[in-house]
């Protein structure tokens, strides 16, 4: 496989990742400070994520006189969509960035006992008129990819949701699951804080930090 990464990735430059990472990592780390840190790292990637949408050239008054700015995209054009569960703990934080942006939900769960832990398909909601809305895919891990790429799968195919309007923000994954959905979906932007080495035997991300879902929520 490559070491360079696919061209649609996006890698969330903040130097508090590093940091921020080494905490969640450690096996040590509480559920509480857990979701503490997963918080704080989650909000500046999902800054980054909805400043991959489009932008338009705003002039305005400073109090000290004009200026050249930026506006972002009208949040009630975005639709944030959550791969339940651990994608509930990111949406929950790009809600808290803009409260405006309309909610979906997708039920897709790896079938653990399948040796390449295939993804299976329970459930999926969106608002109506999705398919004019730019999306914002939401699941903090991408390991296999095989999850994500049933999720967009069911946007594009089932919400009739154009690919190129689609961001998704993952916070750790790895390069097998980077490259399996630029190759599904070359026209999606990824946008990840962390990239880590690959996947073991039993497909998990190596160094990784373990299960997100059960630390954030502390089902562990």
């Amino acid at each position: 496989m490559s070491s360079e990464i696919p061209s649609n990735v996006v890698v969330s430059p903040s130097k508090a990742h590093k940091a921020l990472f080494s905490a969640m990592r450690n096996k040590n780390t509480s559920s509480v400070d857990f979701v503490k840190f997963a918080k704080r790292s989650m909000r500046i990637l999902a800054e980054d994520a909805l400043a991959e949408f489009n932008t338009q050239t705003v002039e305005i008054e400073t109090p000290c006189g004009p200026f050249q700015g930026t506006a972002m995209m009208d949040p009630t054009k975005i639709c944030a969509v959550s791969i339940i569960r651990s994608g509930d703990a990111l949406l929950e934080v790009v809600r808290e960035c803009e409260p405006a942006i309309k909610v979906g939900k997708i039920l897709i769960q790896r079938d653990e006992t399948h040796p390449d832990k295939i993804p299976k398909l329970f459930y999926s909601k969106m608002p109506p008129g999705v398919s004019q809305n730019h999306v914002l895919l939401c699941d903090p891990m991408l390991a296999t990819g095989g999850s994500a790429v049933m999720a967009l799968t069911v946007l594009v195919n089932d919400y009739k949701v154009d690919p190129s309007s689609i961001v998704f923000a993952n916070m750790i994954c790895c390069p097998e699951g980077l490259f399996a959905v630029a190759t599904a979906f070359p026209q999606i932007k990824i946008v990840t804080a962390c990239i880590d080495d690959g996947l073991n035997k039993e497909k998990f991300i190596i160094p990784g930090l373990g299960d997100y879902g059960d630390r954030f929520f502390n089902t562990i």
